[in-house]
């Protein structure tokens, strides 16, 4: 029902006598102060806009290694020479090595937390790998860990003491080394190589007894001494990624000489490792607007039924990456198309084999081309010369320049559309961490969010680039409702831990990825969004930010105060769920007497038209006063709804009170509404409510996050509308994972029905009937004659 109010009081809230909510509408909380003491405290190195500072730094290690792939034991064997730049301004006495490699030792931190119990039904691979490090995906039995054979000064050949501490190595240097100064050391290693397991290793192909490798944290790497850490040698878990310094490569990788090799890094012998075919193929890959076959598929069948009868070596010069990794095989189909970026040219590749034919042919090469230019818009431009999307049996993983794909079809080549879609969405998002964080460099091993979750919505904007109806699966807000809903005991917050994040996927990739897409579309609008979120990457590329950095970054290049969302949202694990509890409808009393009393008449005669009254026409023929007309006075027949001289007169002498301004309000007939909403989730979002019109129309107002400013658990707004409203709907458009949908509207909408079958019943059966299975197995079976064997 629709209430009238005087203007009287409008009057005193247009002059600000009620610019506050009374005192009851108050509720004290510190969802809007700023983080403070949560973010480290800014210095010359780490500034407070979120920029390095002046007095930045960060080390740098150059490799220089020589490795052999033994393809008949699955054994890689190599040396390196490590120089170690130390731009810090400490004197370090020792430094740390990464030894990701022993991870798979039965020792192993991450073998011996694992939690697993027996089963009533087990599988003999579940059965083995009870102590196996089962957070691995497919990890199998024996010792893959790294064989360190030597640690030594190479220019006096003298031995360096060195400690290994699980997947960490710490090596005793003979003198510090200073700020400004450098030191070289080499180490000798080997392993035997895992089964792939979505991060690195083998997979072996049965039908035609060849292998293809693809092969990653294969040699010991340094740990990245910072600012921040100081040595970063968090063990290595399997969860949390890698966390590592910059420098350049120089590698040279001895393989059968039928293979096919993709690395990070540009070839730097082609002549000596392609034919002379293959040669003029990449030349025309330069131009091509479609990939073109360095070696067709055809090439590729008929080198796997060959056995290798030499040696190859290939070698590679990287400059300014964080890692090295390779993939090689003589089961590849490679194919390449060249294309310009920003004025530099990248070639971007695919190896497969045959495997994942139709679909890498078709799409792999020109998934990783539209990566590239896609990102570049977004962070940086691709600063590489190649890219490699290369095919594994499942899953992702990324590299600089090279990653390793999921994504098969079936055998007799047909695939799903899931198939289809899950493979261009691994290429996009593995080609897209060399932005996140092979460019801008963050720390993995503490962070998961800040690679996979900022490289999860820019893959989200690229897919829809690529296809407008891309099936995308993380970004948009309505995808993480079902997380957002989960008991509180199974949620931690996205600035968690790497190793210690419970529900990885929807925390490191998809809560960070619908976080930023819904600050980019409703809290600060794209062109805002993008301009600070570009800075972010353009400040840190090469360098290695924090989480302060990106927070701070993206409040200072967008003048947008974002310490509430970060802390909701990042720091928090409360849901959305706003409750649109109650409409209130009013209107201005004009003090029109034509109007108020027509009105007025209006609704008493529908509160006296009751179903008595109704009844008592027929049932009352006469009453007394009917038949006594004596019995009436002025009463019978006054009428208490009609405009009398005095009613128009006091209305002209309101009317000459109000200046013009006033008198348009009063005739407006604009109608005020009061929403009351309820924050029952906890997480404070802004308040998005769509007005449905009576003559169909319809219209949305916004309101900021900071609406909740003074009392995070209700409030009220006026709207005002000159059409009436018949339908509010909170979040129309799904844009802030509000949790519960049939709270959002007034009045409310039924929910949608739960839906069964009918079903025509085939007569009773209780459970399975094993009689009836083990007659029918028993019976023979069509062309077949029964009787006793001979």
């Amino acid at each position: 029902m629709r209430k009238q109010f005087i203007f009287y009081w409008l009057m005193l809230t247009a002059g600000g006598l009620l610019a506050q909510p009374p005192a009851g509408n108050y509720n004290a909380n510190s969802r809007f102060e700023q983080l403070g003491a949560s973010l480290p405290t800014p210095n010359t190195t780490r500034t407070a806009s979120g920029a390095p500072g002046k007095d930045f730094w960060q080390q740098r290690a150059d490799y220089d290694i020589k490795a052999e792939l033994d393809d008949e034991k699955r054994k890689i064997t190599g040396t390196e020479t490590i120089t170690y730049f130390n731009n810090s301004p400490d004197e370090l006495k020792y430094v740390w090595l990464q030894l990701d490699q022993n991870l798979f030792e039965k020792s192993s931190i991450n073998a011996t937390s694992q939690n697993n119990s027996i089963q009533n039904q087990m599988s003999s691979n579940a059965v083995t790998g009870l102590n196996a490090p089962s957070s691995v995906r497919g990890s199998v039995a024996g010792d893959f860990s790294f064989k360190i054979t030597s640690v030594k000064d190479p220019k006096t050949g003298q031995p360096l003491k060195h400690t290994i501490n699980g997947t960490m190595m710490r090596i005793e240097l003979p003198v510090g080394i200073k700020t400004g100064q450098s030191y070289a050391f080499s180490v000798d290693w080997n392993y035997f190589i895992n089964e792939y397991y979505g991060r690195a290793g083998y997979e072996f192909f049965p039908k035609d007894g060849n292998t293809n490798y693809f092969i990653a944290h294969w040699f010991p790497r340094m740990c990245v001494y910072d600012d921040v850490n100081g040595w970063q040698h968090k063990q290595f878990l399997g969860q949390g990624e890698f966390t590592l310094t910059f420098g350049n490569y120089k590698v040279a990788l001895t393989v059968p000489n039928d293979h096919i090799v993709g690395a990070t890094g540009e070839l730097q012998n082609a002549a000596q490792v392609l034919t002379s075919e293959q040669q003029k193929r990449m030349e025309k890959a330069k131009t091509a607007t479609r990939p073109v076959l360095i070696v067709s598929q055809e090439e590729a069948e008929k080198a796997e039924k060959n056995k290798p009868t030499g040696k190859k070596t290939w070698i590679y010069k990287a400059e300014n990456v964080r890692d090295f990794a390779f993939a090689t095989s003589r089961k590849f189909i490679w194919d390449a198309m060249q294309i310009d970026q920003a004025g530099k040219k990248v070639m971007c590749m695919s190896l497969y084999s045959k495997e994942g034919n139709p679909l890498w042919g078709q799409y792999s090469t020109m998934v990783v081309a539209h990566t590239i230019r896609s990102y570049s818009k977004y962070s940086v431009d691709y600063p590489y010369p190649v890219a490699y999307s290369c095919h594994a049996s499942g899953g992702g993983m990324e590299y600089p320049m090279i990653s390793f794909n999921g994504g098969r079809p079936e055998a007799d080549g047909t695939y799903s559309e899931g198939t289809k879609y899950g493979m261009i969405g691994v290429i996009i998002h593995e080609v897209g961490h060399n932005f996140f964080p092979m460019i801008v460099n963050s720390d993995e091993r503490q962070w998961g969010w800040m690679d996979e979750g900022l490289n999860t919505f820019v893959q989200y904007l690229a897919e829809k680039e690529w296809d407008k109806d891309y099936p995308t699966r993380r970004g948009e807000p309505q995808f993480i409702v079902d997380y957002m809903k989960q008991d509180a005991k199974n949620l931690v917050p996205i600035m968690t831990s790497s190793d210690n994040i419970m529900l990885y996927g929807p925390n490191a990739y998809a809560k960070p990825a619908t976080a930023l897409n819904i600050l980019r579309e409703t809290v600060m609008g794209r062109e805002l969004f993008d301009y600070a979120f570009k800075e972010y990457a353009r400040r840190w590329a090469f360098k290695n930010p924090t989480p302060a950095d990106f927070f701070r970054t993206m409040e200072d290049a967008s003048g947008v105060d974002l310490d509430w969302f970060w802390k909701g949202w990042f720091y928090g694990t409360e849901a959305v769920d706003q409750d649109l509890v109650e409409v209130e409808w009013f209107a201005l009393d004009t003090q029109n007497p034509e109007i108020n009393k027509a009105e007025a008449k209006k609704q008493a005669e529908a509160k006296r038209n009751t179903v008595a009254r109704q009844r008592d026409k027929d049932y009352i023929k006469e009453s007394v006063v009917d038949k006594n007309p004596d019995m009436k006075d002025f009463y019978n027949t006054y009428d208490p709804y009609k405009v009398t001289e005095a009613d128009k007169k006091k209305y002209d002498t309101y009317l000459a009170s109000l200046n013009p301004d006033e008198r348009k309000l009063v005739e407006s007939g604009v109608n005020f509404y009061t929403l009351k909403v309820k924050n029952k989730g906890g997480l404070p979002m802004p308040v998005i409510v769509k007005m449905q019109f009576e003559d169909g129309t319809d219209s949305v107002a916004r309101f900021p996050a900071e609406i909740w400013r003074l009392n995070d658990q209700n409030v009220s707004k006026v709207i005002t509308s000159k059409k009436k409203v018949v339908q509010w709907t909170l979040d129309p458009y799904r844009e802030i994972a509000d949790i519960d949908e049939e709270s959002n509207s007034f009045p409310r909408q039924p929910a949608q029905p739960t839906k069964f079958q009918l079903f025509k019943s085939q007569g009773f059966q209780r459970g399975p009937n094993p009689m009836r299975e083990a007659q029918q197995s028993q019976q023979p079976k069509a062309g077949q004659q029964g009787g006793a064997k001979n």
